[in-house]
């Protein structure tokens, strides 16, 4: 195997924009068009997979499972002591993030895990509020 020493700040790889590429090439991506008609839908469960901050910040989607990224491979399996059943209950998952590069890696992680019935909205939360679709404040619980 050859292994060459990487500087830092040299270029990777495979880097992150080609990663999130990979991933939305096999995952199924939603318009905001087609979200807004599925975020009342109860077959589909809304999963904020942003950092908390953000959800001060800036706001959730009304109805939306709060799952942060990190924890998200953990919440969706039966396996794991972090299992979250409200993941797991028959409603297709629609994950988003600020701008879809997390959730499209995480839609991909879930169909790796066996979750077929999971998608991801295009543009992510940025492009949800931009576009007027409903949105409130976060408010701890």
């Amino acid at each position: 195997m050859n292994h060459t020493t990487r500087r830092p700040g040299d270029p990777l790889p495979v880097p992150a924009a080609e990663l999130v590429a990979r991933a939305n090439a096999r995952v199924r991506t939603l318009s905001l068009d087609e979200a807004g008609e599925l975020v009342d839908d109860p077959g589909h469960l809304f999963v904020d997979i942003r950092d908390p901050r953000e959800w001060e910040a800036n706001g959730v989607i009304p109805g939306a499972f709060r799952a942060p990224r990190g924890m998200l491979e953990f919440w969706v399996d039966p396996e794991s002591p972090y299992y979250k059943p409200a993941l797991d209950d028959g409603r297709t998952l629609v994950l988003y993030c600020g701008s879809a590069w997390r959730s499209a890696l995480s839609t991909a992680a879930l169909h790796d895990m066996g979750r077929t019935d999971v998608a991801h909205l295009e543009g992510g939360f940025s492009a949800w509020s931009k576009a007027g679709l409903p949105t409130e404040e976060y408010r701890a619980s």
